[in-house]
């Protein structure tokens, strides 16, 4: 399945049915959410990061852009990679990089150095940087962090976000928007809108319903299976 075919599966979604997309965070977790029949996939960092042993957003550019290849080369459905804020590389340093792993997305977050989120307009002319090296090669998810950053006001969110898609960006994800803002983030953006998952969330057809594009899940669930192995590693220990 091409970029083109990826970008397709986030247009014609009913309300209810948004496009699901599973966090793998390596090889072995690809293959089982391929296998379920998922028809594409999305990194989360922190799930890959966990999985080689570095706290979430400590993980080496090398390191994180080889996971994304491997987790591409163990699948024949599309993978978009979370490359966090974009390692300091240059838009065409990244966009290369990126390519050359086999990902058809990216996944670009808003926050820089010390969890500060960056300033709209000099991250609309980062995100339109890689546009422009990208062409229509990558599928761009512009996140927004307001919501995860203090930033509780809908509005603030909605300004960095229109910027955001005026850039070139496919689909925004407003990470940790509260489910009873999804209407009215709805309402005001053209496009697909990205929304997490997490336990207590709304169910993923509600999800939909409430304004949700696409669903992702972080590295959800990465802990969650985490949470099995601990169970079965009690039980063994007896």
């Amino acid at each position: 399945m091409s970029v083109t075919d990826f970008r397709a599966l986030h247009h014609g979604c009913a309300p209810e049915d948004p496009l699901v997309l599973p966090g793998p965070w390596d090889a072995a977790s690809a293959r089982v959410f391929a296998d379920a029949g998922f028809p594409a996939l999305a990194t989360p960092s922190a799930g890959v990061a966990a999985s080689l042993g570095y706290e979430d957003g400590a993980t080496p550019a090398d390191e994180m852009f080889a996971a994304v290849a491997r987790i591409v080369r163990a699948v024949d459905v599309p993978v978009s990679a979370d490359v966090e804020a974009g390692y300091g590389l240059t838009a065409k340093e990244l966009v290369e990089r990126v390519l050359d792993t086999g990902a058809v997305g990216i996944n670009l977050e808003d926050s820089g150095p010390g969890e500060v989120l960056v300033d709209p307009p000099r991250q609309a002319e980062r995100l339109a940087e890689v546009r422009a090296e990208a062409g229509d090669a990558l599928f761009l998810n512009a996140r927004v962090d307001t919501f995860i950053r203090g930033v509780t006001e809908p509005e603030a969110a909605i300004e960095r976000a229109l910027l955001y898609i005026a850039a070139g960006a496919d689909c925004v994800y407003l990470i940790g928007a509260p489910p009873d803002v999804l209407p009215r983030l709805r309402e005001a953006l053209t496009g697909p809108i990205n929304v997490g998952e997490f336990p207590g969330s709304p169910e993923i057809p509600e999800l939909g319903r409430l304004g949700a594009t696409r669903v992702t899940f972080g590295p959800g669930l990465l802990l969650r299976t985490l949470e099995s192995v601990r169970e079965l590693a009690a039980g063994l220990r007896g």
